[in-house]
């Protein structure tokens, strides 16, 4: 386990996930601002993604004193994801898969057409935070304390749901970057290094997770993997950066190279998920509400 912080593990994840809320709707309005015209209803998760993690920061605040009521406000902000995200998928596949004839023309279309599991990440950002919303009691069993003194018996522990929850953010990252670098042919041979990494990534957490207790081997191979998903992510981010930049005077920026160019913050997804992954790993030890804090 890592080493405890003064917050639990659930706060951390919340916290994280009202910063990934407000990332997805400046990603969400940079790939909607491609048409040169956001639609209507495209407006949906660019203003959701702020305003929802303001909602989740707000949620922290109200915590301190009264955590019921802060608790049902994260679980709405998360829901509203969830169906946000479905949404998207729908739109986005809708476009993908209308008016296609021949068969063989479907995989040109995903791969130029808008990201289809793109909206998802709203839905697994719903999905993780929802389950750190919940206290689990005794730590490691997998039940969970629910209002009104009610209870979920999962049948893994929340680390272990963590752990899936990790592969598949890594898998949907994978084949967002791979269908990404298929606009290229994979001309390039070094983006051969985020396929790999994509699915070794996305394999390691979901083994793991399936095992009830991991050895000490176990979790070392799982945060080398985390940690080098943050290196690769890292880097992954900078050199599209620098292929944005390329092809100008080094003093002048040309913004419409970001938008059209290498998307540069989706690297960030591997970086992302790999620091979600270490954090899975944080001791848990969930303090039981005060009085008057219901």
């Amino acid at each position: 386990m890592l080493r405890r912080l003064p917050v639990s593990r659930d706060q951390v994840m919340l916290l994280l996930m009202a910063v990934n809320l407000i990332f997805l709707g400046v990603d969400t309005f940079l790939a909607h601002s491609l048409s040169g015209t956001i639609r209507t209803y495209e407006w949906i998760p660019i203003l959701f993604g702020p305003v929802a993690g303001a909602l989740l920061l707000a949620a922290g605040l109200i915590a301190m004193r009264r955590r019921s009521a802060a608790t049902v406000l994260a679980c709405g902000v998360f829901t509203l994801s969830f169906l946000v995200g479905v949404l998207g998928t729908y739109f986005h596949l809708r476009r993908v898969l209308i008016g296609i004839a021949p068969v063989g023309e479907t995989l040109p279309l995903l791969v130029w057409a808008p990201p289809a599991l793109g909206p998802l990440a709203f839905c697994l950002m719903g999905w993780v935070g929802i389950s750190a919303v919940w206290p689990e009691d005794p730590v490691d069993s997998g039940r969970l304390n629910l209002l009104g003194g009610r209870t979920l018996q999962l049948p893994y522990s929340k680390t272990q749901a963590y752990y899936f929850l990790v592969g598949l953010g890594l898998l949907m990252s994978l084949i967002s970057s791979t269908l990404d670098h298929a606009r290229t042919g994979f001309s390039n041979p070094w983006l051969v290094v985020p396929l790999a990494a994509g699915v070794f990534g996305a394999v390691v957490p979901i083994v793991t997770g399936l095992i009830d207790r991991p050895s000490r081997s176990d979790l070392i191979t799982y945060s080398a993997t985390m940690a080098m998903m943050i290196l690769v992510g890292v880097v992954g981010a900078f050199l599209h950066v620098r292929a944005d930049l390329s092809g100008g005077p080094a003093s002048q920026v040309i913004p419409e190279r970001f938008l059209r160019g290498a998307p540069f913050l989706a690297p960030l997804l591997y970086a992302n998920f790999g620091m979600l992954g270490l954090i899975a790993l944080m001791g848990e030890k969930e303090k039981k509400p005060k009085e008057g804090e219901q």
